[in-house]
C-alpha cells in the first residue's frame, strides 16, 4: 500500500529539507497536551479506518494539511476538562500550536483550528 504523506520541503543551500506530516502532528500533539486544562485528544468515528489507510494524525485527533506554498493548516479535536472556560483553552491550545510548530520547524502556519469535541469529568 502506498504512502499518502505530505512533505513540507524547505531549500537549504546545501540540499533540501523535507519534514513529514507526521512530524508536524507528534508536535502539535505534544503542544496540547502541556496546555492546562486539556484532558486529551479525541479520536474520529472511523478511527480504526483512517488510520488503516495511512491518515495515523487524524486517527489521533489531529489532521495536517499542506497547501503548495507549504503552509500548513492544523485541526484537532481536544478533550477539555470539565469546569475550564472552553474559549480560554481554545485560544491557548492555537497559541501553544503555532508557538510550538514555527519555532520547531520554521514552517508557516495557515490556520489553527480547535474542535472542543468532549468535557471529560473525573
Amino acid at each position: 500500500m502506498a504512502e499518502n504523506k505530505q512533505y513540507i520541503q524547505q531549500a537549504q543551500e546545501g540540499g533540501n529539507i523535507m519534514i513529514s506530516e507526521d512530524v508536524i502532528g507528534t508536535i502539535v500533539a505534544q503542544a496540547i497536551k502541556e496546555v492546562e486544562g486539556v484532558a486529551g485528544l479525541s479520536t474520529k468515528p472511523g478511527a480504526d479506518i483512517a488510520e488503516f489507510i495511512g491518515k495515523k494524525n487524524w486517527a489521533k485527533g489531529i489532521k495536517v494539511t499542506v497547501d503548495d506554498d507549504n503552509h500548513v493548516a492544523i485541526d484537532c479535536n481536544v478533550i477539555l476538562k470539565y469546569g475550564q472556560n472552553v474559549v480560554s483553552a481554545a485560544s491557548a491550545i492555537q497559541i501553544a500550536i503555532y508557538n510550538a510548530v514555527e519555532a520547531m520547524t520554521g514552517i508557516k502556519i495557515s490556520s489553527v483550528n480547535v474542535n472542543v469535541c468532549e468535557i471529560a469529568r473525573q
